[in-house]
This record gives C-alpha cells, sequence and structure tokens, in this order.
C-alpha cells in the first residue's frame, strides 16, 4: 500500500468504515450486472442487449417543457442561487396536489422543491435523527434515508415487505419498546422496486401509530404519479391527521421523463418543512431557477404523467403475457414501471435443465444466455425486478418487444422459488 494511501485512510468516517472503507470485497449487484453485461457483450458482441434493469424513464420530456427551460435560461433575472425556491413552482406544486390527490396546501409554508428525492432524503436524517435514535425503513425499498440515518449512527430496523402481506410491513411485529423509541418511520409508496401502493387503511394505521408513539412519517412518493387506476393514486396527507405528523416527498424524474433535471419537492408540516429549509440552505443553493419554472408549466398538464402510466401499463400486459407463456408468472403491480416477482425455480434451455438457487443467479443467467438484463433481490425473497424502460436510441418499442419474445421462445421456466429467509426483529 503506497503512502499516499495510507495517508488519506487516516481521514475516513467512522460511519463509513473508517480505515477499512474501500476494502471490503463485497460486489454490489448493479455492479455485477455491470460486468455481466460487458463480458456478454464481448462474447456476443453482435447481439443487441435487452436491458430492462434500467430504472429511469425511456422517454424525453414534454417539448413544451424543454421549451420553457430554454426560453427562461436566456434569461438575465434567472441566472443566480435559487436558494429556497421560485414561488411559481410552489404555486404549481399547490395546484397539482389538490388537483391530483385533493390536498391542501399553503404554497408558502407547507411546500420546498428538493434537487430530486434523493437529496431530500439525504438532508432529511440531518433535520431529525440524532445519535442511537430508531428509524423504521423496509426492505425493499429505496434505501437513501435509511444509508444517512445509519451515518449518522441511528439503530435503523429494516421491515421486510413480502408478497403475502401485499408488500407492507407488518407494523404490529413491532414490540411495544420499539415503538416508544421509534423517531421515525420512513415509508415508500408506491415501492421501488415491488410496485405495490399503499392503502388508505395503511395509512390510517401509521398515523394512528404516530400520534400514539409520537414518531415522524416520511413518504417517498416518487411513483406517485404513475398509479395505473384513479383509487390507488393516493397521498398520505389525504388522510386526517397526517400533517401533523408526516412529510411527503415528490419527483419529476418519473411521471413527467424529467430524471436528469432534478427537480421534486417536500411537503407536509409547515414546521418540519421550515426545518428542512435551514438544513437544506446549508446543503445547496437551490435548483436553477429555470429548471423550477419549466418543472412548473409540466405540473401544469396532468396529462404528460397519466401518458406515461398509460404507455408502461399497457408494455407490462405484453411483457406479462410474454413471461407467462414460457412459464415465468409474474403479477401486474398497481403503479411504477417495474414488475417484480419471485423468480422461477428451474429452467429448460438448450435441452439442459438449469435449478436457480437465488435471483443473482438468475438474473446473470438472464443476461448471459438470453441478452436480457434484469436486477435481481435477493433482500427478503428471491425476486427481480424488469423495468418497462426498455427503450433506447437503436431499440424503439416495438422491436424490444419483438426481441423479449423470441429469446423467451427459446426456455422454458417452470415453479416459483420460494423464500428460504427467515426475518425477526
Amino acid at each position: 500500500m503506497g503512502t499516499i494511501e495510507n495517508f488519506a485512510k487516516n481521514f475516513f468516517a467512522n460511519r463509513i468504515g473508517g480505515k477499512n472503507f474501500g476494502e471490503d470485497t463485497k460486489i454490489y449487484k448493479f455492479e455485477k450486472i455491470k460486468r455481466a453485461k460487458r463480458e456478454a457483450q464481448s462474447k456476443y458482441p453482435n447481439r443487441i442487449l435487452l436491458d430492462m434493469g434500467v430504472g429511469e424513464p425511456d422517454e424525453m420530456a414534454d417539448p413544451e417543457t424543454i421549451n420553457v427551460l430554454f426560453q427562461e435560461a436566456k434569461q438575465f433575472r434567472n441566472r443566480g442561487y435559487a436558494d429556497n425556491g421560485c414561488f411559481e413552482f410552489k404555486e404549481a406544486v399547490a395546484k397539482y396536489m389538490a388537483s391530483a390527490f385533493n390536498v391542501a396546501l399553503d404554497s408558502d409554508g407547507e411546500i420546498l422543491h428538493s434537487i430530486g428525492s434523493k437529496a431530500a432524503l439525504s438532508i432529511l436524517p440531518l433535520c431529525f435523527v440524532n445519535d442511537s435514535d430508531t428509524v423504521i425503513t423496509t426492505t425493499p425499498g429505496y434505501p437513501v434515508f435509511g444509508t444517512h440515518s445509519h451515518y449518522l449512527g441511528a439503530n435503523v430496523i429494516s421491515l421486510p415487505l413480502s408478497r403475502a402481506n401485499s408488500y407492507l410491513p407488518e407494523l404490529e411485529k413491532l414490540s411495544e419498546e420499539t415503538l416508544r423509541k421509534t423517531k421515525i418511520v420512513s415509508l415508500n409508496y408506491p415501492n421501488n422496486p415491488t410496485g405495490a401502493t399503499c392503502t388508505r387503511e395503511f395509512f390510517k394505521k401509521v398515523i394512528e401509530l404516530a400520534h400514539r408513539y409520537e414518531f415522524l412519517i416520511i413518504n417517498d412518493a416518487a411513483y406517485a404519479d404513475l398509479a395505473f387506476d384513479e383509487a390507488d393514486r393516493l397521498s398520505i396527507l389525504e388522510i386526517d391527521g397526517a400533517k401533523e405528523v408526516a412529510l411527503e416527498l415528490h419527483s419529476m424524474s418519473k411521471g413527467f421523463n424529467m430524471t436528469g433535471w432534478r427537480i421534486g419537492w417536500v411537503c407536509g408540516n409547515r414546521y418540519l418543512i421550515n426545518t428542512y429549509g435551514n438544513v437544506k440552505d446549508n446543503s445547496d443553493s437551490g435548483q436553477f431557477l429555470p429548471i423550477q419554472k419549466a418543472a412548473a408549466r409540466a405540473l401544469a398538464d396532468n396529462s404528460i404523467a397519466e401518458a406515461n402510466g398509460t404507455r408502461y401499463s399497457r408494455r407490462m400486459d405484453v411483457v406479462i403475457a410474454l413471461m407467462g407463456e414460457c412459464g415465468f408468472k409474474l403479477e401486474k403491480p398497481k403503479a411504477g414501471f417495474f414488475l417484480y416477482g419471485l423468480i422461477p425455480a428451474e429452467a429448460e434451455f438448450n435441452e439442459t435443465t438449469i435449478y436457480f438457487s437465488s435471483a443473482e443467479q438468475f438474473a446473470q443467467w438472464m443476461i448471459a444466455e438470453l441478452g436480457i438484463v434484469c436486477v435481481p433481490w435477493d433482500d427478503i425473497e428471491p425476486a427481480v425486478r424488469l423495468s418497462m424502460t426498455f427503450t433506447s436510441d437503436i431499440l424503439n418499442e416495438q422491436r424490444a418487444l419483438e426481441l423479449l419474445r423470441e429469446r423467451l421462445g427459446t426456455v422454458r421456466f417452470f415453479g416459483t422459488k420460494a423464500s428460504g429467509k427467515i426475518t425477526s426483529f
């Protein structure tokens, strides 16, 4: 080990592993997927890789939204710091929340923009989490809030989400002692990766618990715009008593094809929002004003998210049917652009029987043999996530589905791999 590296390791924070940071030999699943993709492309250079692992929209933002960005970017007044946001965006959010979710928000105190949900989820723990606090999260789910809470020394408890319970956490399994210690419950509905939506009944239950045990609820609702049925388009802030104990995060990335624009918002309890704003003010200088103003224009057109939801729903119907024909049974979720399901137990391919022991093994096999990329999720059950955002500059929807049909026609799947994990708290 060189002198420069030794010197640097003296300064690594304990929260990320201290001097041992970077020496962990564990390779994370997304890196394993990248390596498998490179190997498959090297082995079959003329085969188009059908990438159903990508977790971002495959279309551009609305043309008029792009035009507003272009026009506003030319204005001298928009060149400076945005700090905690512009009036136009907050007012557009208030109108959108009222229209889409029947939630009344004060644009002046109950809404604040974020540079995407990920940035907000990394700032919020700084606002509310102390060393040794108990934070409840879910698995699978978007991990950023839990990761940063862990960095701050919190006791992070992850509740499992399983198909048997409609991918809702079983809060009743938490002990009375744990509930009394809980500072924050972090939820993610509609859920990534399962696509499960929350019910009013569950939101009512967790809000009642929050009032009883005095904890904060944070719901990451980045996929809320992509609920396929109006009845499943739900904000926790619609429920009586939520505004006293909850914050909700929304994003322009998924429903409005604005992933790289990095714009979203946090809304709810005005005192909590004010705290977020103060800490945020010491973390960033706000998103570029023309982006906020373009996003405000997008929010005024409900048809954008509706069209995206319709497209993903249609693709899911086709993919589920194709998978079903070869024996891979998948159920359609209620929101988002991911299909998520337990892996098959085995497959017949090239006159050989393959037995799958884990989702990771299954995903690696799919890439290597069929040129189909999916994301393994072995956290609770041996499951995989298939994204419906699979088009690219060389692959339109029709051709992508033709390739999927051709490749699935070479294999036959059997059974469903059962979970071997037992989780306790």
